[in-house]
């Protein structure tokens, strides 16, 4: 399946999305600086190109193991991301406390209560073209990302059900033609 993604914006001027899957568009949050070809990391936009889903990390203190045939793992605390472009683990899970910049991904708020990772700038992973690009749960009125594509959870649930290994999300530029 590839799930197909068309940047759009909303009554509140902030960039926004259609994520259809199965012709069915569902409403989602996309990167604060927009969809872009030349993604490069801290800029906050989302980046465009076809692109395969690895895997799920889910909080299992706030809700069962999601429904998927996808990879699926429960995280912990110790659970991070590098995003320092500089360190060799640059966009690649690590290990909490580590010695080098890298995002927590347990987090307070639930935006991070399920994460699809999306397999961006990782086969090779090219220093500065930007990290942690994943799927994700949406703030309250599919506020902007730093980058991520985020749907409200019920959503993301049952979109999980559907996908399996090898199936992979197209993310359209702004000016790309749909079709």
């Amino acid at each position: 399946m590839i799930l197909r993604l068309v940047p759009a914006f909303s009554a509140g001027d902030h960039p926004t999305g259609l994520l259809y899957c199965d012709s069915e568009p569902l409403a989602c949050a996309i990167g604060r600086g927009g969809v872009r070809p030349d993604k490069r990391e801290g800029d906050g936009a989302t980046p465009c190109g076809i692109f395969p889903l690895r895997r799920v990390f889910y909080r299992p203190d706030r809700g069962p193991r999601p429904q998927t045939a996808l990879p699926v793992d429960a995280l912990t605390e110790s659970h991070g991301w590098c995003d320092a472009p500089d360190d060799p683990a640059y966009n690649t899970q690590v290990r909490l406390p580590y010695p080098g910049r890298a995002e927590q991904l347990w987090r307070d708020d639930p935006l991070y209560d399920l994460i699809v990772v999306i397999g961006y700038n990782d086969d090779p992973v090219v220093p500065g073209a930007g990290s942690a690009i994943f799927l994700h749960v949406a703030a309250p009125g599919l506020a902007p990302t730093e980058g991520c594509v985020a749907l409200r959870k019920p959503e993301l649930i049952r979109l999980l059900a559907a996908l399996g290994p090898g199936d992979r999300i197209e993310i359209l530029d702004e000016g790309q033609p749909v079709g």
